[in-house]
């Protein structure tokens, strides 16, 4: 019977999506993983935040710390667990993140968060038949006209580029390093919460949808501007972590390392339903999206092991699948950052001894992106710092 039921709810979870009612699409599904019933009333009630202008279903990230709380569960909650399913019950109303944009105090982004004195931030725009997209590029001061290494950076949801830039400091590091970085701009016509679809067949493809637009901003930087086309890099954060992963499965041949930050494995869902399933208990590609020929593109990956957003155990699975036709031998090495989070570090090396993959488990850090400055969203300060350790590995490798 509830196997009967639990199918039911799924059926009318995806007809909600097909009509384009994510809100009780979202609300049937969490009532559903948790093992609860979705009354009439809840439905109301959620029609009611969606007529107010309430915020969207969001599949993502959890909010920096509230200012004014000690909670835990305010400090860790989570978009992915859509606001107004928490507002329906009373019992779990004074936890919620309902609201929270009010009690969220952040400073406005500052110049030196963005750019180092000298560098330049310019945005752009990129169109091709699966639609448009706008985007910044930063551009280091060191730069005239010598080849250059490129980031592709890929936002989490409701993030933007220069929000994503202040959190990751990944502009700063790459001024160090002097490398070109681009940040991809998902806009909300594109999703609601300005999410990468990662979770539509669609947009898992090479040569369509969303994959597309991002191999076609790489490409355009790569014509405009003198990039090293061997040294090409993409990385994300949870949407756009799971985007990063599917880009590296679809565009080997252009990417030669990707990183992805409390992401998910290319084909881990195929819709809503499955996306959800997903982020709580991980998912597992069964062959639906097929990566491209030669070997897989070495990768870095960073997670909590206290996500409550996106399981940890999708961070073992995208590394199982990449490993799928890889012999490798694992050193584990372990650290704590000091006054931060503990983490063990597992490198695998292939015959030449050369790292190609590298998993981080951050012990005790939730959904955010590690080491990051608070003046962007979604960052815990404590460490270790995924932006150095990211662009150290991609620096490590180019394409043959």
């Amino acid at each position: 019977m509830k196997a009967m039921l639990k199918q039911d709810i799924v059926r009318e979870a995806t007809r909600l999506t097909r009509a384009g009612q994510l809100v009780e699409a979202t609300l049937l599904l969490q009532c559903m993983l948790r093992g609860e019933s979705a009354p009439d009333t809840t439905f109301r009630t959620t029609r009611r935040i969606a007529l107010a202008g309430r915020e969207p279903p969001i599949i993502d990230a959890k909010a920096n710390a509230i200012e004014g709380t000690d909670s835990p569960h305010l400090a860790q909650a989570t978009t992915a667990q859509p606001r107004m399913f928490r507002a329906s019950s009373n019992r779990t109303k004074q936890h919620s993140g309902l609201g929270l944009r009010g009690v969220i105090k952040r400073a406005p982004l500052s110049m030196p968060d963005l750019v180092p004195e000298g560098a330049r931030f310019i945005e752009d725009t990129y169109s091709n038949p699966a639609g448009s997209r706008g985007y910044r590029l930063f551009i280091p001061s060191r730069y005239q006209g010598q080849p250059l290494p490129l980031v592709v950076m890929l936002h989490g949801c409701t993030q933007s580029p220069a929000d994503f830039a202040a959190g990751t400091r990944m502009n700063l590091i790459a001024e160090e390093q002097s490398c070109l970085v681009v940040y991809p701009a998902q806009p909300s016509e594109a999703n609601q919460a300005k999410c990468w679809n990662w979770f539509r067949t669609a947009d898992q493809q090479r040569g369509r949808g969303e994959p597309s637009l991002i191999a076609g901003i790489t490409r355009q930087i790569m014509r405009d501007y003198s990039v090293d086309p061997k040294r090409v890099y993409v990385g994300g954060l949870s949407a756009g972590a799971a985007a990063a992963a599917i880009m590296g499965a679809t565009y080997n041949d252009l990417y030669a390392a990707i990183g992805v930050h409390s992401g998910l494995a290319c084909g881990a869902a195929i819709d809503l339903p499955s996306a959800f399933v997903a982020m709580r208990q991980g998912g597992v590609s069964d062959g639906r999206v097929i990566p491209g020929d030669g070997p897989p593109v070495p990768i870095i990956v960073f997670h909590g092991d206290r996500d409550t957003t996106v399981h940890p155990n999708n961070g073992d699975q995208i590394l199982e699948q990449s490993m799928r036709t890889t012999s490798t031998q694992k050193k584990v090495h372990r650290g704590r950052v000091p006054g931060g989070h503990a983490y063990t570090r597992t490198i695998h090396t292939d015959a030449s001894g050369r790292g190609v993959f590298e998993h981080w488990n951050i012990h005790g850090a939730g959904h955010a992106w590690s080491g990051g400055n608070p003046a962007g969203s979604y960052t815990d300060p404590r460490g270790p710092d995924a932006t150095r350790e990211m662009l150290r590995f991609f620096l490590e490798h180019s394409l043959p």
